[in-house]
């Protein structure tokens, strides 16, 4: 027997058409309507796309420095030369190293949400294949995790530079903010995000590329975004 929506869930969707796409700023907008709960809750976007999943052409996976941040203190790891070690600790990553990172991770420690790399680490970092992979932490070209300013790219991802990358479904969910944030904050994040993923289109894709777009808080109701 499915779960009966709580008080708050049912005083959101009343009398209102949840299943009417509004413009983004819109959708924005009603989602900022909802009641506030005791902490400030996450905002996501989740957009279906058109794409064969199982097509490595046709992958979207990427990230995006949004204008307003995402409101987390992100933690960052980073593989790089001895020289870099301390920039980017000071740049913002909570450990930096080569094999000496490597062997730490090895050894179970996992407390970190990010991991960064410069081009001439990766022979090194292929050693945590196995670890990092299952988890989606392992550093990517295509994720703009791999990057030879490590320094800067550490800084951007501290700040809460988004990653993104489709499911086995086409789905694609990223978090673009905090409930509590400005209305024109949150819609500006939501804007740069879609506007990322529509300049992806894969090529090879034919027909609808976005099927559906919707905006959520952690404890809201979806409100659906015409595109």
């Amino acid at each position: 027997m499915a779960n009966k929506p709580g008080k708050r869930y049912r005083a959101d969707i009343d009398g209102w058409d949840r299943y009417k796409p509004l413009p983004l700023d819109e959708a924005i907008q009603k989602l900022k309507t909802f009641k506030a709960t005791k902490f400030d809750q996450s905002v996501d976007i989740c957009m279906h796309l058109g794409i064969d999943a199982k097509q490595a052409d046709q992958a979207v996976r990427g990230s995006v420095s949004l204008p307003h941040g995402i409101g987390v203190a992100r933690r960052v790891i980073a593989f790089c030369k001895d020289d870099k070690v301390e920039p980017a600790k000071q740049a913002g990553a909570v450990e930096a190293g080569g094999e000496d990172l490597v062997k730490k991770i090895e050894d179970g420690w996992m407390e970190f949400d990010v991991a960064i790399a410069s081009p001439d680490m990766m022979r090194v970092v292929s050693k945590l294949g196995r670890v990092l992979g299952p988890k989606g932490l392992m550093p990517s070209p295509k994720s703009g995790s791999v990057a030879p300013n490590v320094v800067d790219v550490v800084k951007e991802f501290a700040a809460g530079k988004v990653e993104f990358r489709n499911d086995a479904s086409g789905n694609l969910q990223a978090s673009i903010g905090k409930f509590g944030f400005e209305l024109a904050q949150l819609t500006e994040n939501a804007q740069a995000f879609v506007d990322t993923i529509l300049r992806m289109k894969p090529a090879s894709v034919k027909g609808v590329y976005v099927k559906k777009a919707a905006v959520s808080a952690t404890m809201s109701p979806s409100v659906i975004i015409e595109l």
